[in-house]
């Protein structure tokens, strides 16, 4: 079982800004979209850590080895960045799946979406919130499948984690099927025996459905209704 992850800090830029750590108690098996330990392989600890929305580095994965680093996590990981506070980390669990989601939705779009040459309001409306202002974005997403996963069960669980997310953002009121930098990481046990399928409808596929769909949810309920985004909690 994956241990809950330490709500810790760091400081960057005069402020002391949130991260979750997971500390792996063995090795896991993992696949990601993330930035930093993304594909499939080993991975010994998770970080997922917030940033103002003002974040303009163009090495975001050298960013979180040093952040890693900073706090001795040794050997493979993964990093993923948010907009969002760390600390409104929605978590839940379904048939023995273990999911942690921190949702963003301040920058919505469609996957496939039309480009408009023009500065019209249909242009922008892709764009906006719902609630008429910005809101931090990223929907990042961890979640531990208690039995091995075979390379192309893992592929199909990452699916089927983004397929219950944009049920999600549907189920919010808005057409949008995420933003534009949704990460994704699923940590299952290296060893003994695999499973072969993470679809919707799978063993495991099915429970982690749920528990995302419920979290993508809950998360996106927390963010819309809030009144201050992330960069505007730590100007103070």
């Amino acid at each position: 079982m994956l241990t809950e992850p330490t709500l810790t800090h760091r400081p960057e830029g005069g402020h002391d800004i949130p991260l979750l750590v997971w500390r792996l108690p063995a090795p896991a098996r993992s696949i990601s979209s993330a930035v930093l330990g993304g594909g499939i392989g080993e991975c010994r600890w998770v970080v997922n850590a917030s940033v103002p929305m003002s974040y303009d580095r163009d090495d975001p994965a050298a960013h979180l080895a040093a952040i890693a680093a900073d706090l001795g996590l040794p050997g493979p990981g993964v990093g993923l960045l948010t907009g969002v506070d760390v600390a409104d980390v929605v978590v839940e669990t379904d048939g023995g799946v273990r999911l942690w989601a921190t949702v963003g939705l301040g920058a919505p779009i469609q996957a496939a979406q039309q480009v408009i040459n023009d500065d019209s309001p249909s242009a922008a409306r892709g764009n906006s919130s719902r609630l008429g202002h910005p809101r931090p974005g990223t929907v990042n997403v961890v979640v531990w499948v208690p039995q091995r996963l075979s390379d192309a069960a893992l592929v199909n669980a990452v699916a089927t984690v983004t397929e219950a997310k944009t049920q999600a953002i549907r189920d919010l009121g808005l057409a949008a099927t995420g933003t534009a930098t949704d990460a994704v990481c699923v940590l299952c046990p290296p060893e003994g025996d695999e499973a072969s399928y993470g679809g919707p409808r799978s063993q495991w596929g099915a429970p982690l459905a749920r528990a995302a769909y419920r979290a993508v949810l809950a998360g996106g309920e927390i963010n819309l209704a809030g009144t201050q985004s992330w960069s505007d909690r730590i100007r103070r």
